[in-house]
């Protein structure tokens, strides 16, 4: 049988993995000692793998990772004070799956976005959508959304997202719009998603940054129950760096 011919067909079928597959094996001398079953198992596997490869690839753009963390790469320098137990155990995602949320305070330069983005890095390999933003920008996109007339839209996108990582939390002070904002965010996400929040300020002063004792109430109650926290001490990495 012509090879070109079958080339075409997996082309025309978007089999790209198979496509390079038979192309590697054509080239090898003694592919010929392989059977059937096997060589077509060694087709499969690649473009099994190849689109997996994509997968999270695409998951990962989405993710809008703003550094290169990745789980491996976190540091467990006695300075930092971070528990190392609990980081480990949070690498399977089982987290995720739970629905349970991820809180990571600390000065600036302490690495916060760094581990929190190490944790969405891993999530998104094993599966999981995410996407990372910096909730004051973020917060104003909303304002401008409602004022473009896609708010609903956006905030139904937003909800399906597996991990949500909002970063610098109480950085700027909120209007009342970004409050009720916040608290739609987070009422979506309770018990049916995750969100990892970042933050200068002790979860403790998160009541307060909101302005709003009522509004607060409602976002930290939808928050703080059910979530691993993560208090980063220390002197700065990036002078370090």
């Amino acid at each position: 049988m012509m090879l070109h011919p079958v080339l075409e067909q997996l082309k025309t079928l978007k089999l790209d993995g198979m496509l390079e597959a038979l192309q590697g094996q054509n080239n090898l001398p003694n592919i010929g000692k392989l059977g059937f079953e096997e060589r077509l198992g060694l087709l499969v596997e690649h473009e099994v793998s190849l689109r997996e490869s994509k997968r999270v690839k695409r998951r990962l753009n989405t993710a809008r990772l703003k550094t290169q963390a990745c789980f491996e790469d976190i540091s467990f320098k006695a300075t930092r004070k971070l528990d190392k137990s609990l980081v480990i155990s949070l690498e399977t995602c089982q987290w995720v799956r739970d629905h349970r949320n991820i809180f990571i305070t600390g000065s600036t330069g302490t690495g916060k976005t760094f581990l929190g983005e190490a944790f969405a890095h891993k999530a998104c390999l094993k599966g999981f959508t995410a996407l990372s933003v910096r909730l004051p920008r973020f917060l104003e996109e909303l304002v401008q959304a409602k004022a473009e007339g896609t708010y609903l839209k956006r905030l139904l996108a937003i909800s399906k997202i597996d991990i949500l990582l909002l970063d610098d939390f109480g950085l700027s002070p909120f209007t009342d719009q970004n409050r009720r904002d916040f608290l739609e965010i987070l009422d979506d996400r309770y018990k049916k998603k995750s969100t990892i929040i970042t933050s200068q300020l002790e979860v403790k002063l998160w009541h307060s940054a909101i302005g709003d004792a009522t509004l607060a109430d409602a976002i930290m109650d939808r928050v703080t129950h059910n979530s691993y926290r993560f208090a980063l001490v220390g002197p700065t990495l990036r002078k370090q760096e």
